[in-house]
């Protein structure tokens, strides 16, 4: 399949559950932490994928509401490589012209963390070449659970009815209300589970499991992924007469 019928045929929003640093890295014999330092690096180039795959929305998987139940010493060296990755990256994606966004519960992450995830926002609030989504401390499950709660003050509160709720009214709510569907979830690392990852929005996703790690995950890996999207038939419930 030729770049042009990627573009043409492909996903417009990618999803991807980034799987594998820790197996990745016990194969070379090296700590899990060596693992995901490989797979941020992975994080630039996917980015730098998307246009010449005609891909405009990405969204990343970094880090899990169940995560927190990982050893201290692999929590606190993953909270400082986010760190010092939006310090590394931010000039640079913003070069790129990619808008960055973050979704989750921001507010359990450490304050310099949380300032610098703002920053980037800002900084980054009015590119359009690609939009960068970083799903960091979430759970799709705690993202409906969140949604509800405040819906749920709308409607106390008496500025919304409950029977003006229905399935727009409820995705307004979540955290990736101005972000389309995700057309395509990709999961790395050979496991055929979504681990609570946009379950509200993928609803209609094609899916992709591939057994390749992340830290693998090459520019060719990406487009043969893409290029197997683009001559699946979606119907969305519908039959082709």
């Amino acid at each position: 399949m030729s770049v042009e019928d990627i573009n043409s045929n492909g996903p417009k929003h990618v999803a991807i559950i980034m799987d594998g640093n820790g197996r990745w890295a016990a194969q070379r014999n090296r700590p899990r932490l060596f693992g995901h330092q490989a797979g941020a690096k992975r994080v630039r180039q996917a980015v730098e994928t998307c246009p010449s795959l005609g891909i405009k929305y990405l969204t990343i998987f970094a880090f899990s509401t169940e995560n927190w139940k990982r050893t201290q010493s692999e929590i606190a060296g993953l909270m400082a490589l986010f760190r010092r990755y939006i310090q590394r990256e931010a000039n640079y994606m913003h070069r790129l012209g990619t808008r960055v966004r973050f979704i989750g519960d921001r507010e359990k992450l450490d304050k310099k963390l949380q300032a610098l995830m703002d920053y980037l926002e800002k900084l980054t609030e009015n590119n359009d070449t690609t939009h960068l989504t970083v799903a960091l401390n979430y759970g799709a499950r705690d993202e409906v659970t969140r949604a509800t709660q405040r819906l749920a003050v709308e409607i106390a509160e008496k500025r919304l009815r409950p029977e003006q709720v229905d399935s727009e009214v409820l995705a307004s709510f979540l955290d990736t209300y101005v972000l389309p569907d995700p057309d395509l979830v990709v999961r790395t690392s050979g496991e055929a589970r979504i681990s609570n990852f946009l379950l509200w929005q993928s609803a209609y996703a094609e899916y992709e499991f591939i057994d390749t790690h992340w830290p693998d995950f090459t520019p060719e890996v990406f487009a043969s992924v893409v290029a197997r999207y683009g001559s699946r038939d979606r119907r969305f419930g519908a039959v082709k007469a």
